[in-house]
């Protein structure tokens, strides 16, 4: 697969991507998923899988049925460069600082559960629904405190507002650098970052609505922890989600509660120590029996953004969205969105967003809403004319419950 994706962006040629570049060369790669005539605006949820997702799960069930037991060494080897595409997403250079979760949840609570004491935890109203629970249900049963940052006058989250909520008695910082609602982007985090060493904090950052969609570096980021998932713009499905732990976190000593047998020294020589001897850097933070299928699965959604790379991909996305943005506006519709300060979506305010996107739904138009906020989101095998007539079923929808 990895040679064809190089193949097919080989003959985009240099320069800024164009649809018709894109239709020739890329779409083929997509032919099982663009058969629908839907017109998927949801790519900001659930984006939209190669052909070779399937000819890679099936390699790893293949391995299963003709090797068994044995098919372990390629699995595990698959493991790994899953996390060394991560690693490389992210600019980190070592790959063991990625640690393979089945949810950015399961990488938030190895966090919390490995911060000693009853960490004190401060974190926006804006975060997304399982952060957000995961952090309440923690402070309900004591295992945390939290404290809480509202949005600001204008709606917005942003490093100087956080900042004053930040001092001595906070442990942890929890923060989206794309915020889910609404695609505001929280800029500065290097600062935050800064500010929360200086004392004695440290950083979380949950990058799921920023990675694939803009250039991450966690290292120039001096984030202590991040977390996120292939799920949305590096179409690799539910699953396949990851924790990344800093260079400095994994040499100052914190040893995790959330671990496993996979994370033994020696992990197949089944020896019994008490306390156990844990594997080095990041591999402690491995857990029990890993579930290989979903790095089969997220394999060429990750191949496919490497080899586009993320910024020629935002540039492009970045014209599209201005295009659904004009169009809507000659529609009567104002939006946000499509520009530095949001992430890979539009959005539109109105109070039944909910009821838009089921009424869109009814002409083949699929997006969502999260409260207020009804999300638009094209990507790269997104056309002009879909994007013409989303515009105008939104319009009507709007037009309907209006009347």
């Amino acid at each position: 697969m990895s040679r064809r994706v190089d193949e097919a962006v080989a003959q985009l040629g240099p320069g800024p991507l164009t649809e018709e570049s894109v239709q020739r060369h890329i779409a083929p790669l997509f032919s099982r998923v663009l058969a629908s005539d839907r017109i998927y605006l949801a790519n900001h949820s659930l984006g939209r899988p190669l052909d070779a997702m399937a000819e890679d799960v099936r390699e790893a069930t293949s391995l299963w049925e003709t090797k068994l037991g044995d098919a372990w060494d390629a699995w595990l080897m698959e493991q790994e460069a899953f996390r060394a595409r991560i690693a490389k997403l992210i600019h980190v250079p070592r790959a063991d600082c990625i640690v393979p979760k089945t949810s950015a949840g399961q990488g938030l609570r190895a966090v919390l559960n490995a911060l000693p004491g009853t960490p004190r935890v401060l974190s926006t109203l804006g975060e997304f629904d399982s952060i957000d629970l995961l952090l309440k249900q923690y402070a309900s049963l004591g295992r945390i405190e939290m404290r809480w940052v509202e949005a600001d006058a204008e709606g917005l989250f942003t490093v100087p507002g956080i900042m004053r909520h930040l001092g001595r008695e906070i442990d942890l910082v929890v923060i989206s650098q794309v915020m889910f609602m609404n695609g505001q982007t929280v800029h500065r985090l290097e600062q935050l970052a800064d500010a929360c060493h200086s004392v004695g904090a440290r950083l979380l950052v949950d990058c799921y609505h920023a990675l694939g969609v803009f250039p991450i570096d966690v290292a120039a980021m001096r984030t202590d922890f991040a977390i996120g998932g292939s799920y949305k713009y590096l179409r690799g499905g539910p699953g396949a989600c990851f924790l990344y732990l800093s260079p400095e976190i994994l040499a100052s000593g914190l040893r995790p509660l959330d671990t496993g047998w996979f994370a033994r020294e020696n992990t197949f020589d089944y020896e019994r120590r008490d306390p156990p001897r844990l594997r080095a850097g990041g591999d402690a933070f491995l857990e029990s029996t890993p579930p290989v299928l979903t790095y089969y699965q997220a394999r060429s959604g990750q191949q496919f953004t490497l080899a586009m790379t993320v910024e020629r991909l935002r540039g492009y996305g970045q014209r599209q969205l201005g295009k659904l943005k004009l169009y809507l506006a000659e529609a009567g519709i104002d939006a946000i969105g499509g520009d530095a300060d949001h992430g890979a979506f539009l959005s539109v305010r109105h109070s039944n967003a909910s009821n838009l996107a089921r009424k869109i739904a009814e002409g083949n138009v699929i997006a969502d809403a999260r409260g207020e906020w009804l999300r638009l989101c094209p990507d790269c095998l997104t056309q002009d004319v879909e994007l013409r007539t989303a515009a105008s079923a939104l319009q009507s929808a709007l037009e309907q419950l209006h009347s």
